[in-house]
């Protein structure tokens, strides 16, 4: 098989089984696990796929920059934000992560919603600026141009004075298996501090984002409280994981 079928191959086999395993490629294609693991490094650098250990998983479309990521599933995201905005409650305390998705929470917010909003987001304190009876927090520090937030030392030091009742936090990937990630390691360590300071923690999702995987993990699935997201409550990523005990927020 030429290099160029076996690329197509690779990434039908993406499509359909939602991973790859090196070596049972391998096996069905009768070529070595060096030939397959080039191949997936070529997928990669194009960002096609998303190496792990043993093989790859299909890479997440929210990694492209934030202007970009405006473009990308707007009606998904203001669905999600729907359901998100109706978890906050009057009075309470919400930590609100910076991305497009959040950035839609916030404008989902009801106007007059008296409550305290902690954030790491420039542009999520703009967007609540109008809201008179909202009482805003920014934690400061090394501003991550990608998200428009803040990481770094400073920022997750900030991250430990604060607690509130709900943390909303937006990832670029959800696998069952991988986990909830993301594609920068300052901003997963910034993540996982301010989730670490709330009651609760629901992941922000767009149906776009199910079935692929980042670089860095940013929580296991035992430390959230639940996913929201605008996916058919039968697809197949969402099924599996309610089978194994995740609560599942659907828009529909």
């Amino acid at each position: 098989m030429l290099a160029a079928e076996r690329r197509d191959h690779l990434l039908d086999l993406l499509a359909r089984e939602g991973k790859i395993v090196a070596k049972d490629v391998a096996a069905e294609l009768g070529i070595s696990e060096d030939s397959v693991r080039r191949d997936l490094r070529d997928l990669a650098s194009e960002g096609l796929c998303q190496r792990v250990y043993g093989g790859a998983l299909p890479a997440s479309p929210a990694l492209v920059g934030y202007a970009a990521r405006q473009t990308v599933a707007p009606d998904g995201k203001r669905k999600v934000a729907s359901v998100a905005a109706g978890l906050v409650r009057p009075g309470g305390a919400l930590i609100l992560d910076g991305g497009t998705t959040a950035l839609a929470v916030a404008r989902a917010l009801p106007q007059d919603l008296a409550c305290t909003v902690i954030t790491h987001s420039p542009t999520i304190a703009a967007a609540l600026l109008d809201h008179p009876q909202t009482e805003l927090f920014l934690l400061g520090g090394r501003i991550f141009k990608h998200s428009a937030v803040a990481c770094g030392a400073a920022a997750v030091e900030a991250a430990q004075n604060v607690s509130a009742d709900l943390c909303l936090l937006g990832v670029t990937g959800v696998h069952p298996e991988a986990g909830l990630t993301t594609g920068d390691a300052e901003e997963a360590a910034m993540k996982r501090a301010l989730a670490a300071r709330a009651a609760d923690t629901y992941i922000l999702a767009s149906s776009e984002k199910l079935g692929t995987a980042s670089r860095f993990r940013v929580l296991p699935w035992e430390e959230i409280s639940g996913l929201i997201t605008d996916a058919d409550p039968h697809d197949a990523v969402v099924e599996r994981l309610t089978a194994r005990g995740v609560e599942i927020l659907t828009t529909g």
